[in-house]
Parts: structure tokens; sequence; C-alpha cells
């Protein structure tokens, strides 16, 4: 019984240094948009970007990098109008800066300030809910980012007269690993 006990008690520290002092590196993610057309749903996907992170005096600071081309949605004349209309060619990559308090690591779900540069432009988010899930030394990040294509100045490109909706949701999945 009172291994048990202390083993339970164990489980439960455990979260709590999840995001302790020190740098951590992003081992594995899936970042996905969503576009909505009156005619059809669009997701890319992309496995392609590369992070690190730094926890320290109570801030824990990530910033996370992804090329705008290594999006995938299934059909490349599509991936090639999206690098047009998002002037890939002029701003090749996707960042994003995550701040979170570091006692987040004591709650299932993070809420961290971001700032998303892409498409030469600047968006700021407050508050996304992320959820923490704890995987041995790893920790695993889910949530989704509501950002729009108004947020980065982009024209909303259009099939037959009728443009997509303004809402591009991107669903974040990341594996961090301590270095």
């Amino acid at each position: 019984m009172n291994r048990f006990f202390w083993l339970a008690l164990l489980a439960c520290a455990l979260p709590m240094w999840i995001l302790a002092d020190g740098q951590w590196a992003l081992e594995q993610s899936t970042l996905t948009y969503h576009v909505s057309h009156p005619l059809h749903e669009v997701n890319g996907v992309s496995h392609a970007a590369r992070g690190k992170g730094v926890c320290h005096g109570g801030q824990c600071d990530f910033l996370i990098a992804v090329a705008v081309k290594s999006f995938d949605s299934g059909d490349s004349n599509r991936d090639l109008h999206m690098l047009q209309v998002t002037r890939g060619g002029e701003f090749p990559l996707i960042t994003v800066r995550l701040h979170i308090p570091e006692e987040a690591s004591l709650v299932p779900t993070i809420l961290a300030d971001l700032e998303i540069q892409f498409a030469g432009q600047t968006a700021h988010y407050r508050q996304v809910p992320f959820e923490r899930l704890g995987q041995g030394s790893a920790v695993k990040i889910k949530g989704t980012i509501p950002a729009t294509i108004s947020d980065f100045k982009i024209d909303p490109p259009s099939l037959l007269t009728f443009p997509i909706k303004n809402d591009i949701p991107i669903h974040v999945e990341m594996t961090w690993r301590p270095m």
C-alpha cells in the first residue's frame, strides 16, 4: 500500500517538471491548415517544422519555423497557387514565437501567447489553448490556432468567383523533448 502511495504521488508530480527550466527541441510535428470554400474543403499538412525552446525564470519561450512550400494539400496545382497567394517565394518561412508561463506545466491546458510571421505580416494571438500530454520525458502539445487570411493581409483566392472563407484554423500537434 505504501509503495502504491509513493508511485501515485510520483505520477502526479511528473507533470510539474515537464516544462521546467532548461532547453527543449521539437522532435516531431504535424501542422494542418483548413480552408473552406462553398464547393469544397481543403486541408494542407506539413511535418517539416523545426523548433527550440527555453524555460527560465518562470517563462517559456519557443521558436518554431516551417517552410511554406512544405505544406501538401494533395493537389500540386493548388499547392503552387497557395505559394503564389501567400507570397511564399518572397517570404519562404512561417515563424511562430510561443510564450507561456512556466507554471503552465501544472495544468493540462496551456494558454499560450503566439506571434506568427507569415506572408510578410505578423499576427498576435492571445491565450490560445493547447492540451499538454506527458509522454515519458517528452511533452506533446495539441491545439488549434484561430488564424484568418485577413490577419496576414492575404487576398482570398476564389474558385468560380466564390472566395474561400476568411477562417484558416491551423491544427497543431508537436512533440518536444528536453535537450
